[in-house]
């Protein structure tokens, strides 16, 4: 085979999940790589980070890199659009790995799994419920679940709840969907609106030409997001999180979170192996595809992805 990436659709429940399938330089067909699959943030596409940063960066590594779109979002299939509903997230991972594992090239023994952002607690929630994935690694992992029942919804979970249900009711009576905007319009709106770097740095990544993408929305269904409350990425961490980790985090905290929820899942989970690497100077988005965040990060999860799952054979 000569393509360095190969798009799929990828059978799901009732739709079909589309993924770009990264390939080593020099790769042979008649070899098995070992393989990882490498999932988005929240509102994101496989074309940004996941894919054209640590799925490009991994690959070149010698894996075989599979970034997918999240159900209902990007290019996967599922109706209606911009749904971010947990459960269906974990489990594109799962419909992920059922494809990857019949592929004669991949060794089905040794896949390993990342995710960046919300992608990145969603990774960890896979690995603590399929233990086809050797190891995981989280870049500035998001506890979705947590953020939903915080800052999402001011602090009001009950009553984010509540308008929910309202919403979904007159949606079924006929009612226009409401698909809310997760960020400012621009740069501008977002410094005059807040001070909190992430929702500042991740207008200015969404928002401009250093990280849009077509299918890079960050939207959401605000009537289905009632899921995610209920929800929390680390449950049960303490017995069912057995696999290697490494969380990759940046020392500067912002509104999102990702700094205390990779505290706190590297601290909770069972994993007889598991690091918890902190950049200095670093925020959330610098590690999306800043150099100066992705190098380090790549010189730690590299070796750990190596040690775990090995080189092609």
């Amino acid at each position: 085979m000569s393509e360095i990436i190969k798009t799929v659709s990828i059978p799901n429940i009732a739709w079909e999940t589309a993924a770009d399938i990264h390939f080593p330089p020099n790769f042979d067909e008649n070899k098995k790589y070992p393989a990882v699959v490498c999932a988005h943030p929240i509102g994101s596409c496989k074309e940004q980070t996941s894919g054209n940063i640590y799925g490009k960066a991994i690959a070149e590594a010698g894996f075989v890199v599979v970034a997918f779109d999240a159900s209902f979002q990007g290019s996967s299939g599922g109706k209606p659009r911009f749904i971010e509903d947990p459960e269906f997230r974990v489990s594109d991972f799962r419909f992920v790995v059922d494809h990857i594992q019949t592929l004669p090239y991949v060794d089905a023994d040794r896949i390993g799994v990342l995710g960046i952002c919300g992608g990145g607690g969603y990774a960890i929630n896979a690995a603590m419920t399929d233990y086809r994935f050797k190891c995981c690694v989280g870049i500035t992992p998001v506890n979705f679940g947590r953020l939903s029942r915080e800052g999402f919804a001011c602090f009001d979970p009950v009553g984010a709840l509540e308008k929910m249900a309202a919403q979904r009711t007159a949606e079924a009576q006929g009612r226009e969907r409401l698909v809310i905007n997760y960020l400012p319009s621009t740069v501008e709106d977002a410094n005059k609106a807040t001070s909190d770097i992430d929702i500042i740095e991740a207008t200015e990544y969404y928002k401009t030409n250093r990280g849009e993408a077509p299918n890079g929305c960050t939207s959401g269904l605000f009537s289905f997001n009632s899921a995610a409350l209920a929800w929390d990425a680390f449950n049960h961490a303490e017995v069912l999180m057995n696999r290697p980790l490494m969380v990759v985090v940046g020392e500067k905290p912002g509104g999102f979170g990702a700094y205390r929820d990779a505290h706190e899942i590297h601290g909770r989970a069972a994993s007889k192996e598991k690091h918890i690497v902190v950049l200095p100077g670093v925020s959330h988005y610098m590690l999306y595809d800043k150099p100066e965040a992705v190098k380090p990060a790549l010189e730690q999860l590299l070796p750990f992805l190596k040690k775990h799952l090995g080189d092609a054979k």
